[in-house]
Parts: C-alpha cells; structure tokens; sequence
C-alpha cells in the first residue's frame, strides 16, 4: 500500500526537497505541499491523505494549531507529524498534547526522516531521540501525574531481567541504536526485546513506555545507576 502524504511548510524549497524525497521512496506519495496551516487543513479535507508532514512555524495558522484541528477532525487513521528547526521545550509538550504521532528536527537525515514517517504511519509515536532523552522527565511529568513513590508499576514483575534492562533504557530515552550499544547485542535482539516489552506492558509505543517509566518512579532508580 502507498502511504499518501501532504507536506505544508512555508519555506518552499525545504518543502519542495522534502517532496523529492518522499516521491523517490517506493511506498509513499506526496499528494499536496502547501505554504501554511490553513492550506494543510484544507489539503487534508479534499484529499484524504494518511499523513501529513507540518512545520511547525507557519503564517496564518502554525503547525501545533494545525495538527490539533486535524487529530480531532481527521479520525484515527490520519497520522500527523511535526517538524521544527527548533526543539523549544514547550513546542514538544504542546505537539505531544495535541496527540501527534511525531516530533522530528529537519536537521535530522533523510533516511532517518523517512523512517519517522514510516514509524508514525503504523500507528506508533517517533520523537526525534535527541529531545526525548533531554526532555523525557518533563514530558512525562507534564503529561501524566506521578504515581506515588512506592507504587508497584503494573506488568513490571512479568519482564525477564534483560527485558528490564531494556525497559529502562527505553524510559531514559535510549535509541534502539543507543540500547544496542550499552548491552552489547544486536539491533534485531533489541527490537524484539522492545516489542516484547511493550506487549507485556501493554504500552502502544516508546513515548507511553518513557511516560510509564517516570510515572512510577522507575528511571533513576539504584539499577539502572550504570546506564
């Protein structure tokens, strides 16, 4: 299946670079580039995408204030992702409020882009790893009340002891890549481990698995002092 995107940024050869890109990839099409929010909206209406792609920063209408008005109109099969040149704190807490699958800096490469895109579009969430690590205990302290110090975390005690290991390095905001190298083992291990996780847990994707984490109290705990 093609995944069908629009792409609204108001610098037009970012977005037009942005579309080559993505036209070049076998699996997706850009159905529509727009210069601002209203447009992407619009675009969005008309054409029914599975995606849309939005800067952050745009006249007449900005990409948080898009994204919102598309999650609560677009129904559950619209993904939308932010993009942003700057990683504001506030600029994450508001795109991850409003229930984006995604946060990335275009500075990020564009097979790495790609790869967001695709991550976003199977219903899980990508943040750019370079903010999830620095913002995660505000992230999940902002979007979930603590739950009290000794709180027993739910699911917790059904994980091996190398499935916490890599629980807990998800929860500091550890990359796939990132948890590969601290344990030593290979990427296709630790995508198993990170799925299973999840499913044991019953977490959709990494971010609730960062929120779960700082929500019982478990990141920064005496285990995971060598991380």
């Amino acid at each position: 299946m093609t995944l069908r995107i629009v792409i609204a940024d108001d610098h037009a050869m970012f977005r037009s670079g942005l579309r080559a890109v993505l036209d070049a990839q076998p699996d997706m099409t850009c159905v529509a580039d727009v210069g601002d929010g209203y447009s992407a909206v619009e675009a969005t209406r008309n054409l029914r995408p599975d995606l849309v792609v939005l800067d952050v920063s745009m006249p007449k209408l900005n990409g948080i204030a898009a994204a919102r008005e598309l999650v609560s109109s677009g129904g559950a099969d619209l993904k939308v992702v932010l993009l942003t040149t700057f990683d504001a704190d506030d600029h994450v807490q508001q795109a991850l409020a409003s229930g984006v699958s995604g946060f990335v800096l275009k500075s990020l490469p564009p097979e790495e882009l790609v790869t967001a895109l695709r991550v976003a579009a199977r219903g899980d969430t990508y943040i750019d790893p370079s903010i999830t690590r620095r913002l995660v205990p505000r992230l999940s302290d902002a979007l979930l009340p603590r739950a009290p110090a000794r709180s027993t975390a739910p699911g917790v005690d059904r994980l091996t002891a190398r499935e916490h290991e890599v629980f807990l390095l998800m929860g500091a905001g550890f990359s796939n890549a990132e948890i590969c190298d601290q344990l030593y083992v290979g990427s296709q291990t630790v995508k198993t481990h990170v799925s299973r996780v999840l499913t044991k847990l019953g977490l959709r994707d990494r971010v609730h698995a960062v929120r779960f984490a700082h929500h019982h109290g478990l990141i920064g705990q005496n285990d995971t002092s060598g991380l």
